[in-house]
């Protein structure tokens, strides 16, 4: 007996719950239609949306055909589901915006393999235009028991907060219950996946449209992504972690991922990536053992990572612009792939009189990498001091102007591991 799906996706750790396992397994063993929708809240998805897009792939690997819904309609209302606060409304153009951005996320992995199933991309929005309010509460309304949207949880949590909840905010399981039925008698769709804080939205959507049809149609939602500590996966410092280049370079994506812990970096190899279950397993068991190289996992992962959200193209300009950074490696250097780093690392800017004919050391403290000349000099003697991934051993070493790296960049690195840029200006 073939391999079904849902084997996979829970061997895998990416299924939370299914509305009726049984059933959904047998449907499967036929192409179906699956979909997963995506409200436009910013112009970009992020890696906490990675679960839910590597959902939708797994499904089309399978013969699948996924269903991305970009949500214009939902996305002007907000869903309440694991916020504490409600969202501010977004104008019309934004919305408009950022559904472009999302939907070339979402291009970007589902379109990547022309010999898989084609996604189908849709817009909510393109359906609940035409509804006037009124018909909206006579012909969907009505079929929705209060008692019923009370109860569930993305409600019950915020009516008992001081805020309360809004009758706007309170009426969005009535449109993605209504998706849900659209999908159904119009595209054929019978799978909805989301991530678990969407249980309530999915079940409202399989119990309206089982009672309008009385045909079944099932969903599945899939664990929210968290870190060991049970922080939220994604985030950092700086923000979220960005799927479009234009928000997050392919550099900062990489090296984000790279830095994974060792305590995580297992779980994401299984839920966001393709790679071999068998091959995992055998890292893992590499992990424990003397031998092991320190972060070959996290390697493995950000490169898997990096290639379906970015392209080969993307991948190859993160790994480039990593081993810039990497005092001694050979490696030529590049003003596009300074550019790529230098967002991430200490970086100055100083005038040409600055730096030309300039001791480094006289550089390094004005653009402010270090306290004291003599703070320099002392690396200096002890091999600690590179520019441009060679290491300085003379103490009154010169900058000239063949050492700029496309005219108008200096690598510099005190120390392996603390790099950063100076950019002349002119």
């Amino acid at each position: 007996m073939s391999e079904n799906v849902i084997d996979v996706l829970q061997a895998r750790g990416l299924v939370d719950a299914i509305t009726h396992e049984q059933e959904l397994k047998t449907a499967l063993n036929s192409p179906t239609k699956v979909y997963c929708g995506f409200d436009p809240t910013s112009d970009s998805l992020h890696v906490g949306n990675m679960v839910a897009i590597m959902g939708l792939a797994w499904f089309q690997r399978f013969g699948h055909q996924p269903v991305a819904i970009v949500g214009g309609a939902t996305g002007m209302i907000g869903d309440p589901s694991g916020k504490q606060h409600e969202r501010s409304l977004l104008d019309e153009e934004t919305l408009r915006k950022n559904e472009r951005g999302i939907q070339k996320n979402l291009e970007t992995i589902l379109k990547a393999d022309p010999t898989l199933p084609a996604p189908i991309f849709l817009n909510n929005y393109d359906w609940f235009k035409n509804f006037s309010f009124l018909t909206f509460l006579r012909d969907v309304g009505k079929h929705f028991r209060v008692g019923v949207m009370m109860a569930k949880d993305s409600v019950k949590g915020r009516m008992d907060s001081e805020e309360g909840m809004s009758f706007t905010e309170f009426s969005y399981q009535l449109l993605q219950g209504y998706d849900f039925y659209h999908l159904f008698s119009q595209h054929g769709v019978q799978v909805q996946i989301g991530g678990s804080d969407q249980w309530g939205n999915i079940t409202a959507g399989t119990d309206y449209t089982r009672k309008l049809t009385g045909k079944s149609v099932f969903g599945m939602t899939m664990p929210l992504l968290t870190k060991s500590d049970g922080q939220k996966f994604g985030k950092s410092e700086q923000g979220a972690i960005w799927l479009s280049s234009e928000k997050l370079s392919p550099y900062e994506f990489y090296q984000y991922l790279v830095r994974t812990a060792d305590a995580d970096v297992i779980k994401l190899l299984k839920m966001l990536t393709f790679v071999d279950l068998g091959t995992i397993r055998e890292l893992e068991h590499q992990m424990q053992s003397p031998g092991y190289v320190p972060n070959t996992a996290q390697r493995l992962l950000a490169e898997a990572i990096t290639n379906l959200v970015h392209g080969s193209d993307g991948l190859h300009k993160a790994l480039q612009a990593s081993l810039s950074v990497m005092p001694g490696k050979v490696v030529e250097l590049s003003g596009e792939s300074i550019r790529e780093i230098i967002n991430d690392v200490p970086n100055a800017k100083l005038e040409k009189a600055d730096v030309h004919e300039i001791k480094l050391l006289d550089i390094i403290v004005k653009a402010g990498f270090s306290a004291s000349k003599g703070d320099v000099r002392r690396l200096i003697r002890n091999g600690g001091v590179w520019l441009n991934n060679e290491r300085v051993e003379d103490e009154n070493f010169t900058v000239t102007d063949a050492l700029f790296i496309d005219q108008k960049y200096l690598l510099i690195s005190l120390g392996k591991k603390h790099k950063s840029v100076i950019e002349v200006i002119t």
